[in-house]
């Protein structure tokens, strides 16, 4: 079984199309967006009606559930004053031009999907997607924290494996606890990376009857970057009302 995951696409359209293009030469089993569609760039209503257009089960980001709820507040940490006009800027300019229908859409996403994987040995494999963590659509799950906090998030939500976004920035722990692992995989951002590396990302996990919680190498995930025309986004930013810096961080992704 191939699953394939991805979040933060924030209205870049190039990205998406690039990730849509990929996975369709890959054919995973199953596909899953972990929210945050809009926001950043342009194509608000473009990506919204393209994951639409494709069926993709979704769950809504921060960023969704500020527009779909026509707010003013995206629900972001920004560090400084500076940061947080341009984050203003962002939300009006997607609050301006979203259509009331997929406004709409946005707005009645769930927050969270569950899926789990029954193997041969009659093990279930119990999978969580959320945007941020369980416990807050806008919590940040670094990769530096702490190995017993990551732990007691996921026992206190049930999940053997945790999928999640929000901070841009991919990684996979493998947590050990009671002789079993628990999985806690971030899947990066399709449209807005901040690791250094411009390109989409997005992760392809793989589980088989012979996958275990007991045997973390059971467990494969795979993390795709996916080259698109990064010129392409950063001049549509520039040609908008939006903050030339939101270019250079596509440009540069920061």
């Amino acid at each position: 079984m191939k699953i394939a995951f991805f979040s933060d696409i924030h209205a870049n359209l190039p990205a998406m199309e690039a990730v849509l293009q990929d996975l369709e030469q890959k054919q995973p089993d199953m596909v899953y967006c972990l929210g945050d569609l809009v926001g950043y760039n342009v194509w608000a209503n473009e990506v919204v009606e393209l994951i639409r257009k494709h069926r993709i089960p979704t769950i809504a980001g921060n960023y969704d559930e500020g527009v779909g709820l026509h707010s003013d507040d995206c629900g972001c940490a920004y560090k400084s004053e500076e940061d947080k006009s341009r984050g203003s800027q962002s939300i009006d300019y997607t609050n301006q031009i979203i259509s009331p229908g997929n406004r709409k859409y946005l707005r009645e996403l769930p927050r969270h999907l569950r899926v789990d994987f029954q193997t041969e040995e009659g093990e279930k494999l119990r999978i969580l997607m959320v945007h941020g963590s369980p416990r807050k659509i806008n919590e940040y799950l670094f990769e530096d924290r702490p190995e017993n906090s990551l732990l007691r998030i996921m026992e206190d939500a049930g999940a053997d494996i945790l999928l999640f976004g929000h901070t841009h920035k991919p990684y996979h722990r493998q947590l050990e606890s009671h002789g079993k692992y628990k999985h806690a995989i971030n899947l990066g951002s399709v449209g807005k990376p901040k690791d250094g590396d411009p390109r989409a990302c997005y992760v392809l996990l793989e589980l088989n009857e012979n996958s275990s919680a007991a045997v973390a190498e059971s467990i494969n995930v795979t993390f795709v970057r996916v080259p698109y025309d990064v010129e392409q986004a950063a001049r549509a930013v520039e040609e908008s009302p939006l903050p030339n810096e939101f270019a250079d961080m596509l440009r540069n992704a920061y």
